[in-house]
C-alpha cells in the first residue's frame, strides 16, 4: 500500500536540490493534453463554419456551457471570468478523473489544491479593493462592529483553507480507498467492483468537487465585485 507523493528525480541549481515528484509529473500530462486540445482547437478555427458540426460542434457547446454557467452565477456584467474559471475547471476535472488511467491525482496533493485556493484568495481581494477602493474595502473587516475584526479577519483566512481542504480529502480519500481495495489479496474480490467504485470516486465525486470548487470561486469573487 502506497499513498505517498514520490520523488522522481532531482534538479539542481546551484547548491539548492528541487525534486521533481508524481503530482508535478502527473499535472505535466494533464496540462500537455489540455494544451494540445488547445492547439487543435486553434488550427481549426480556420476550418470553423457558420452551421457548427462535429468536433466545432462540440467545442462550441462548451464554451456556451462555461459562458451559461458563469452568467448563472456571477451574473451577465461578469462573463467575462467565464475562460478563467472554464480553463480552472477543465484541470481540476481532468485531474481528478486522471485516476481512471492509473495516475496518481494531482488533486490528491494539498500543494495543488492550496495553490488553486490562493488563486481565487488574491482574486477575492483583488477585485474587493479595485471594486471598492481601499478604505472601503478595509472597513468591511471592522462591521458591523470593530471588535469584530479578528473573527472577520479568521473568516477570510479560512476562505482558501476551506476550499483547498475539502476538494484535497475528497481526491485522498478516494485514492487511499481504492489503493486498499487493490491491496485485498482475496483476487475474485477484484472482479467488477473496482470498475464501480471507480466510477463513484474518480467520476462522481471527481466532478462533483470540480463543480463546488469552482461555483464556490465564482461566488467568492462575484461577492467581491458587489459595490
Amino acid at each position: 500500500m502506497d499513498f505517498h507523493n514520490h520523488n522522481l528525480w532531482a534538479i539542481h541549481i546551484g547548491e539548492h536540490e528541487f525534486w521533481i515528484t508524481n503530482t508535478i509529473m502527473n499535472t505535466w500530462i494533464i496540462m500537455g493534453v489540455l494544451i494540445l486540445l488547445a492547439l487543435a482547437v486553434r488550427f481549426s478555427l480556420k476550418r470553423f463554419e457558420s452551421t457548427p458540426k462535429g468536433f466545432q460542434n462540440a467545442v462550441e457547446a462548451l464554451v456556451e456551457i462555461f459562458r451559461n454557467f458563469t452568467i448563472s452565477t456571477m451574473g451577465e456584467k461578469n462573463k467575462r471570468f467565464s475562460a478563467y474559471f472554464g480553463s480552472i475547471f477543465l484541470f481540476i476535472m481532468l485531474s481528478n478523473l486522471s485516476g481512471l488511467v492509473g495516475l496518481r491525482p494531482p488533486t490528491a496533493d494539498l500543494a495543488t489544491t492550496l495553490s488553486l485556493a490562493l488563486l481565487t484568495f488574491v482574486m477575492i481581494h483583488y477585485y474587493g479593493i479595485k471594486t471598492k477602493g481601499i478604505k472601503a474595502y478595509l472597513k468591511g473587516y471592522f462591521e458591523p462592529f470593530a471588535f469584530l475584526f479578528p473573527i472577520n479577519l479568521m473568516g477570510e483566512l479560512a476562505t482558501p483553507v476551506s476550499l483547498s481542504f475539502r476538494l484535497f480529502g475528497n481526491l485522498l480519500g478516494g485514492t487511499i480507498i481504492m489503493t486498499l481495495y487493490y491491496s485485498i489479496p482475496f483476487w475474485p474480490m477484484k472482479l467488477g467492483i473496482p470498475a464501480a467504485l471507480h466510477v463513484y470516486f474518480d467520476m462522481f465525486s471527481g466532478i462533483l468537487q470540480t463543480f463546488i470548487f469552482v461555483m464556490l470561486s465564482m461566488t467568492f469573487v462575484a461577492g467581491a465585485l458587489e459595490e
